[in-house]
């Protein structure tokens, strides 16, 4: 309530009167930004030059203001990630738990195609026995799949979240299937392309090139599906479908006595068609409780596609790193190579358990971006202008703690995850009678890439950061090198050395990835205030 001249009275002193008139400025706004807007603000309470200076002795309203702005600037001190009324620590931790266990159950499905492998000797889209002419032709297809579709991944989750976290799940569906159908035209583009190459140059066989597209074109629908999954936070649909699709596949190959790629391509074909019905359902139902009223339009196609193009680089600059060294390794000329990359199953297996090590830092890294996110949010309004390199300071030394807690959880995972194989190999030659590990290769290559994946957790916790200040191209600028550092390293050493040594390149590139990434960080967050500004 506006103190008025009937309340100067009562023995209610100019202190009090003062207090009480701050209290009031702030409820307008806690933090204005100078004297101008605090004369603005009593000026729209009702103060003038005569009132001023009746109950205060002050010359005119400016006066006052200045008073008033020297005293919030006393009052309002900058709380360091002071949680807000509706953020109580309960509710934090359940977030926090809440964005492991989505990190998490987003690697699942992967751990749980290597224990069907060790288990049933096969998965959706693999088989231990398999001829190495078949590995190589799904080899193959599954790395054209993750590098043609990927950016269409990272552009779906993109568009996807801003809708949705806006509460437009119709506009989130029109962006969504949108580049759905851009991924299934490139898929289509790039399968004849690549059919017109081998028809004119001859590199595989018809039967296996056919082989090589199949897998191409359905593993294409399942990634773009369980993107849309993720952003709809369905995450365990997908894992679902994983475990059914390897049911199908044994159903067919184990008790119908079908050939395993053909019960393979179906389990995969039927996944696939799932998925993309579960997907248009699980819209449909996210817009009925859309707040009805005035739908907004899209924005136009030359805009998205420019706000999204980083992102869609990324995901295909990012794919192709995770791949690379597999291409130098299995193209690498040996005594016996019939084709020009010739699926290697023991540098393969090394790498797929190795990959495993990464579950547990990107559940981390899920927590560790949230938490800082909020805490950004919750708490960089509360410092003033002239305060900017001191919440700087404070965000940029919370961010080398995070770096110390993605190390530490990566470490841990990959030393969890190398006495897990070793006790699966004991496991399994008492069941089998084999070697799960069954050269000397494979356990370089294991012990390689663990390293690898750890150091390129570090990279991909920058990465994160720095896409939730909406900055992909400083992500793209430090992956590029890193990929380039990747083949360069893998194809020396494959063919200086041997093939299983392209796993240095995975190493060389990640360790790139990380020094290129934190040094974008450090220039990010010595300037936090220029990008938190940016983005609101």
């Amino acid at each position: 309530m506006v103190i008025g001249p009937g309340q100067a009275g009562g023995g209610i002193g100019r202190r009090e009167r003062f207090d009480r008139l701050v209290e009031e400025v702030m409820s307008k706004n806690m933090t204005p930004e100078d004297r101008s807007e605090v004369a603005a603000l009593l000026e729209s309470m009702g103060w003038n030059d005569s009132r001023a200076t009746e109950l205060f002795g002050v010359e005119n309203i400016f006066e006052l203001a200045s008073e008033i702005w020297e005293q919030i600037r006393q009052k309002v001190v900058t709380t360091p990630f002071t949680q807000n009324a509706n953020t109580g620590a309960v509710k934090m931790t359940f977030e926090l738990v809440k964005s492991f266990l989505r990190g998490l159950i987003f690697a699942l499905p992967m751990a749980i195609s290597v224990i069907s492998m060790l288990t049933l000797k096969f998965s959706l889209w693999s088989y231990q026995n398999l001829s190495v002419e078949l590995a190589t032709c799904i080899a193959i297809g599954t790395i054209l799949s993750f590098v043609v579709v990927g950016g269409y991944t990272q552009a779906i989750a993109r568009r996807g979240f801003f809708y949705i976290y806006q509460g437009y799940y119709t506009m989130a569906r029109k962006a969504t299937f949108l580049f759905i159908r851009f991924g299934y035209w490139t898929c289509l583009a790039v399968g004849a392309a690549i059919y017109l190459f081998n028809l004119i140059f001859n590199i595989f066989p018809i039967n296996m090139f056919m082989y090589i597209l199949l897998f191409f074109f359905f593993l294409n629908s399942i990634w773009l599906s369980v993107t849309v999954m993720y952003i709809l936070k369905r995450e365990l649909t997908f894992t679902g479908l994983i475990v059914a699709g390897i049911g199908v596949v044994y159903v067919f190959f184990r008790e119908f006595k079908m050939d395993i790629i053909v019960s393979q391509l179906i389990a995969i074909s039927l996944v696939s068609i799932a998925g993309m019905a579960l997907v248009i359902y699980y819209f449909r139902a996210a817009e009925k409780k859309e707040e009805k009223g005035i739908a907004p339009k899209m924005t136009r196609l030359s805009i998205t596609i420019y706000s999204i193009m980083p992102y869609f680089i990324y995901g295909f600059l990012y794919f192709s790193f995770l791949f690379v060294d597999r291409v130098n390794a299995w193209s690498a000329n040996e005594s016996f190579m019939p084709y020009f990359i010739w699926f290697r199953g023991e540098y393969e297996l090394g790498l797929d358990f190795a990959l495993l090590a990464l579950m547990i830092p990107l559940g981390v890294c899920e927590v560790l971006v949230n938490k800082m996110m909020m805490n950004i949010e919750a708490s960089y309004k509360r410092y003033w202008g002239f305060e900017t390199d001191k919440m700087n300071a404070f965000f940029e030394k919370a961010y080398y703690r995070m770096i110390i807690v993605i190390t530490a959880a990566s470490l841990f995972s990959a030393v969890l995850i190398y006495f897990v194989i070793l006790w699966s190999e004991q496991l399994y030659f008492q069941a089998y009678g084999s070697h799960l590990i069954v050269s000397v290769k494979t356990q370089f290559v294991f012990i390689i890439a663990l390293a690898s994946y750890v150091i390129l957790a570090i990279g991909l916790l920058n990465a994160v950061i720095l896409f939730s200040l909406s900055q992909p191209s400083l992500v793209n600028r430090a992956i590029l090198p890193a990929l380039g550092v990747n083949f360069a390293v893998g194809f020396l050493l494959s063919r200086w050395v041997d093939y299983t040594f392209a796993v240095f390149g995975l190493m060389a590139g990640a360790v790139v990835f990380v020094l290129l990434s934190f040094k974008a960080m450090r220039s990010v967050f010595r300037k936090l205030d220029y990008y938190l500004y940016a983005i609101s």
